[in-house]
């Protein structure tokens, strides 16, 4: 155990015990056990919650599923599988199962304490926690995924998608500071447009697809190794970079799911309030200034903590492993029926033209037989679009309140959710001034910047977990071998693919 995350001696008995050396914790618990963990305030030890049963239809997770099932599978990956073939499917597994265990870890740290992932940074060394702070500012200011939908919503309408960007921008903002008890409306909004969605791109896809193409889709899941010659060029290598990158939840959304765990109450997290929406800002209730443990030395508590792991490991396995799964090979299906129905295609990607990937889905939907089916696939996009809009904004402003709650002096004096309704106001504004203004040459580069910096922010936060997971739990919660090498290897997967773009072709990510 380290000497700097031993727990305080406990004058009442039970639980945890330090060593008579950590005189430090005795002075600074007091009579309160505590579990030390970095040079932060110790967390207070409180009782563990039951843990709800494993099976169960929505959760945090929706918040992963709904990010998760963005940009990258509806247009990165059918672009790529038109130019290359479903065959290219594997690199996209691995990116989708590598998320999946990260999600387990970063749960793990969430649950235990009820600190988001930035708190378990901070209590390593701060600056890593102001790194991601910043991180975040230059990755999703961008309105990257809201525009692409509403091109996609313009093909349907007509109408520009700056117009209908910004007037869904402004919709999101009014939508959460209307809230009373954000996190409750978040989820259950999600739930509704992710079932729509998963119901919707499946009969489209059983609509105009073949058999041939389901079972060329899920064999590509397994053609390990295929990597054709014009993938490993500077036009093409970084654009799979990004896409790996955008398998699944990309950037710094698994870090913003850990709040997204505590405002559901998971594990420890049933200690901390709610953020509550602008319009209750009154009503929030004050912030601990740190999380909780419980005694893992209790086997009653440690009973509930696995009950807790088998909870989150069925929504990683099955809501967010499977439903990012079946979404995307909907989507591999009616990309292989759009190479058929217009054989071209591919050249124009290649030529280019970032965008003409969906045009051809939308016209291979609408070949089963009526036209208005092209106006209801460009309507999926746009609902991915605003999907994910609705998850992002969300999330970037709850992880930088967080943080700047804690972490800036004076920033207590502000609530929460006041802190919360600025970040997000201002991400509005600045996207809306982007969009009006900016140099942004259109939904699909908007897009491919929010690639390249998702990927470093990627590789970075394993290592971060590697480090709180593994210095700043008790023992007997920390990870096993296996979880730590998946971790570790995505690490380098991710910092390794930057890098090596950057230094053979020049580039990273476009």
């Amino acid at each position: 155990m380290d000497a700097a995350n031993t727990p305080a001696p406990h004058p009442q008995g039970g639980g945890t015990t330090a060593p008579p050396s950590t005189t430090t914790s005795t002075k600074v618990a007091g009579e309160e056990r505590v579990w030390r963990a970095g040079k932060l305030e110790p967390m207070p030890i409180r009782e563990l919650p039951d843990a709800p049963p494993s099976i169960h239809l929505l959760g945090p997770t929706v918040f992963l599923v709904a990010l998760g099932v963005g940009m990258g599978e509806a247009y990165m990956w059918p672009r790529l599988v038109l130019v290359f073939g479903p065959e290219i499917r594997w690199l996209f597994l691995i990116g989708v199962t590598l998320q999946a265990f990260v999600m387990l870890e970063m749960a793990r740290y969430a649950m235990a304490t009820g600190e988001s992932i930035f708190f378990g940074a901070a209590r390593v060394f701060k600056p890593l926690m102001w790194f991601f702070f910043g991180v975040a500012i230059l990755v999703y200011i961008w309105p990257g995924h809201l525009s692409t939908g509403a091109a996609a919503f313009e093909e349907v309408s007509g109408v520009p998608w700056v117009v209908t960007a910004c007037i869904g921008l402004i919709v999101v903002g009014i939508l959460f500071s209307l809230a009373s008890v954000i996190y409750p409306l978040l989820e259950s909004l999600l739930g509704i447009l992710i079932g729509v969605l998963v119901v919707g791109t499946s009969v489209a896809a059983s609509l105009v697809g073949q058999w041939s193409d389901v079972t060329s889709t899920l064999g590509g899941m397994f053609q390990f190794g295929y990597f054709p010659e014009e993938a490993m060029s500077a036009a093409w290598f970084p654009v799979l970079v990004g896409a790996i990158a955008f398998a699944g939840p990309s950037g710094m959304q698994q870090m913003w799911y850990t709040l997204h765990l505590r405002d559901s109450g998971a594990g420890m997290g049933a200690h901390i309030p709610k953020i509550r929406g602008l319009r209750s800002a009154g009503q929030q209730e004050e912030m601990p200034s740190r999380g909780f443990m419980f005694d893992t030395d209790n086997p009653a508590e440690m009973r509930k903590w696995k009950g807790w792991r088998k909870w989150v490991t069925f929504d990683a396995i099955l809501l967010f492993w499977g439903i990012t799964m079946l979404v995307t090979i909907s989507f591999t299906v009616l990309a292989q029926t759009a190479a058929r129905e217009s054989p071209g295609v591919a050249d124009l990607i290649r030529d280019g033209d970032r965008e003409v990937a969906l045009t051809a889905m939308a016209d291979a939907f609408a070949s089963a037989g009526a036209p208005v089916l092209r106006g209801i696939f460009l309507g999926f996009i746009a609902l991915i679009g605003l999907n994910a809009t609705l998850g992002l904004f969300d999330s970037f402003s709850r992880g930088q309140a967080d943080m700047t709650y804690h972490f800036v002096r004076g920033a207590k004096r502000f609530s929460m959710s006041k802190l919360y309704a600025g970040f997000l106001w201002g991400v509005i504004t600045f996207g809306i001034l982007i969009l009006l203004f900016g140099p942004a040459d259109g939904p699909g580069a908007i897009l491919d910047v929010l690639a390249f910096l998702s990927t470093f922010a990627m590789g970075t936060y394993c290592v971060v977990l590697l480090l709180v997971n593994n210095r700043m739990l008790p023992k007997p919660i920390r990870p096993g071998i296996l979880p730590n090498l998946v971790i570790g290897f995505g690490a380098v997967f991710y910092l390794g693919m930057l890098v090596y773009s950057l230094v053979r072709f020049g580039v990273v990510v476009g």
